[in-house]
């Protein structure tokens, strides 16, 4: 094994959560690492367009993600990129190991800012146009396809609830369902059938998304019968919203920290857990809505309050 790194904080995870936590750490002074897995910015980078993000209209995630990681950097906070492989506490020192696929820390706090994955359906084309017409996030995208036809593939309750927040908006939505029936809870089900700009279409699947820069075609199949059809639009003038899951990057803190049914971990309002010393921040957490916004803010908090553990003055 290399030799041990010893730390006041590891930040695993490099997106919004995870490099707001690596500011704030550097303004309370901490010694701290971030260690991220695959890209800067995490899910954040995949949007092609973001125009919530209070004072940075008109962005972009790169752009936006680009300009925390230079803003950490600048503060003199150490980024690194290497995967995590696991997370332990000592019991009789109270502090934690952290092994990754290069090296190894002694950390007195750790925030874990590893994110939720959007599931995919799998269609094909699903990756070609993701940012570009295909979506996971209602509330993020909804505004990009005002007046615009869209699709949303899921039949649980998000996708339900995300399909009448985008009929405020969109001029169609077509709820793409796989089985014969919706999930949903009753009085969603009522209230999507009863929404004249919301179209059912059951045991149907989208198996291609097709186009130029911008999707132009969708195959659709009938899962009762197998058969296929191709339907086409006006490129640009419709998007997919991909609203089958999410699975949250909990994996590590597990036996550390209490989750709920759907993997997600139980916080206080400071990002504890029930493991002194672990915090959680970002869409890793249970909370009730998964913005940028929100896990910047999450990663304030989870930095000042690890600071505050360890007895260190934070900003008030």
């Amino acid at each position: 094994m290399p030799d041990t790194t010893v730390k006041d904080l590891v930040i695993v995870g490099g997106g919004p959560a995870g490099l707001s936590a690596a500011i704030y750490a550097r303004r309370s002074l901490l010694d701290a690492v971030t260690l991220e897995r695959e890209a800067l910015g995490g899910q954040a980078i995949l949007t092609s367009e973001i125009d919530n993000y209070p004072g940075l209209p008109h962005t972009d995630g790169f752009t936006l993600s680009d300009a925390m990681r230079a803003q950490a950097e600048d503060l003199g906070a150490q980024i690194v990129m290497d995967p995590v492989s696991s997370i332990a506490r000592n019991q009789e020192t109270g502090r934690f190991d952290v092994v990754t696929s290069s090296a190894r820390y002694d950390a007195a706090t750790v925030i874990l800012a590893a994110g939720a994955r959007p599931r995919h359906a799998g269609f094909d084309g699903e990756q070609r146009f993701a940012g570009h017409g295909v979506s996971y996030c209602a509330t993020c995208d909804g505004m990009f396809y005002r007046g615009k036809h869209v699709f949303v593939i899921g039949g649980g309750n998000s996708a339900a609830e995300e399909a009448l927040f985008l009929a405020r908006l969109a001029s169609k939505v077509t709820l793409i369902v796989r089985k014969d029936h919706l999930r949903a809870q009753a009085a969603v089900v009522r209230e999507l059938e009863q929404n004249e700009k919301v179209e059912l279409r059951l045991l149907t699947s989208i198996v291609a998304l097709d186009g130029g820069d911008l999707p132009s075609s969708v195959t659709f199949r009938d899962n009762a019968t197998g058969s296929t059809h191709v339907e086409t639009y006006e490129e640009g003038s419709f998007g997919v919203f991909v609203l089958v899951g999410r699975d949250p990057e909990t994996e590590l803190v597990r036996e550390l920290a209490d989750v709920d049914d759907a993997g997600y971990v139980v916080t206080d309002e400071r990002m504890a857990t029930r493991t002194p010393g672990l915090f959680v921040a970002g869409d890793a957490r249970v909370k009730p809505l998964r913005q940028i916004v929100t896990a910047a803010s999450d990663g304030a908090v989870a930095a000042t309050s690890a600071a505050a553990y360890l007895g260190l003055p934070v900003e008030g």
